[in-house]
């Protein structure tokens, strides 16, 4: 019998330790941040700190298309967006074009429903795609109006869980009700659910950066500060940790500056040509006589038309494209949109710094850092990858 019983002990599948998990996602934070911490001078020592006694990707590979909501629900499930059902940051025009707030939406499980099934104790702060998602302590991101990265908190308050949320919060730091969410008072939410609330599985969406990028391009001076003083706000988070618990740091996509808008669609439709598409820096060809458009006009450097993108890449990361006759990516500097006065082909960009490029263009960032993370650099991999990371720490089972 104990014979039997050492067997069956011997022979059972390996349960994950479970660790206390704190996910905070800096949106916009392109690996060449820390890769070239030193070049750009940064002052960064918790994110240093991470680097140096923690593990850190080379770089993650993102999804189509690489902006935010469907890259942040991709970290959570583990699947294409085509998948999970968040294709863009907005729903379609016929679904009425707002953001896809509720968890609802979803058509894939994700991290926080296999927490939820695992009786673990869950949290998120301003996390895109939460607005009714299982979780036991919630800021959703959710507003009505926007100011650059912060969010009207009485929007979020009006779907938060509790319902009185905000007001413990607000009584551990008084200046939590400002009109507007912002990475600091973000950061004051996550500190107050790690010291009071000790949840299992905690998640945030950090913005500011992202906002700073668009605004004034990635590795300026301001989104430099910036950066900065978000590893002020990640070392406050880990100062308040409860024992034994780990961080995870994640990223959604790349940035890139953007010179130039190109209306190469308008373009196409000047000379006749039907059956070209763009989306942001992608442009689809759908008949071969748009594929021929874009492989003649590629030479004329004006407008950005820059390498196109092998079938073998094309069913890797966008199977949806399978079919089209061909797929370019802009030259860089360029984004195909349009924002200039109808019939000109050129147009300053609204914001001179932008993402949405093909995956293989830039790289965004996983580090992982706590009690029992041996240091290692880790190979690329896709953020496909992420959940399952997230999984065997927080000690959740999860394809």
């Amino acid at each position: 019998m104990k014979r039997l019983l050492l067997i069956l002990i011997l022979t059972a599948p390996a349960v994950a330790a479970r660790q206390p998990l704190l996910v905070v996602s800096v949106d916009g934070l392109d690996q060449r941040y820390l890769a070239q911490c030193d070049e750009l001078k940064l002052k960064i020592p918790n994110l240093r700190r991470l680097m140096r006694e923690g593990e850190w990707s080379k770089g993650v590979i993102g999804v189509v298309p690489t902006i935010t909501w469907p890259s942040h629900t991709t970290i959570l499930s583990g699947v294409d967006p085509s998948v999970h059902g968040i294709r863009s940051n907005r729903l379609p025009a016929s679904e009425g074009g707002d953001y896809p707030w509720s968890a609802k939406l979803l058509k894939a499980r994700t991290l926080l429903d296999a927490a939820h099934e695992a009786g673990l104790k869950t949290a998120a702060v301003t996390w895109p795609v939460t607005v009714d998602a299982p979780l036991d302590y919630n800021l959703p991101e959710y507003f009505q109006r926007r100011r650059g990265g912060a969010m009207d908190l009485r929007s979020i308050e009006s779907k938060s869980v509790p319902g009185d949320l905000v007001t413990r919060i607000a009584n551990m730091f008084p200046s939590f009700r400002q009109e507007w969410m912002d990475d600091r008072t973000r950061t004051q939410a996550v500190v107050y659910l790690l010291r009071v609330v000790h949840p299992d599985f905690t998640i945030v969406h950090l913005v500011d950066l992202d906002s700073e990028e668009h605004d004034n391009a990635p590795f300026s001076p301001e989104s430099k500060a910036i950066l900065e003083y978000t590893d002020e706000l990640i070392g406050q988070m880990m100062a308040a940790l409860p024992a034994g618990s780990a961080v995870a740091l994640v990223s959604d996509h790349g940035f890139e500056k953007v010179n130039t808008e190109v209306n190469l669609a308008g373009l196409a439709a000047q000379r006749g040509v039907t059956g070209l598409r763009t989306a942001g820096a992608i442009a689809i060809a759908e008949t071969s006589a748009a594929a021929d458009f874009l492989r003649e006009t590629a030479r004329d450097a004006r407008y950005g038309i820059g390498r196109q993108i092998p079938k073998e890449e094309v069913v890797r990361f966008a199977p949806q494209y399978k079919d089209a006759a061909a797929i370019f990516e802009s030259a860089p500097g360029f984004l195909f949109a349009f924002s200039a006065k109808e019939g000109e082909m050129f147009a300053k960009p609204r914001e001179i710094g932008n993402h949405g490029h093909w995956p293989m263009r830039y790289r965004s960032v996983y580090m992982l850092w706590g009690p029992g993370i041996r240091p290692a650099r880790l190979d690329e991999f896709s953020i496909k990858e992420i959940a399952g990371r997230l999984a065997a720490v927080a000690g959740v089972k999860f394809p």
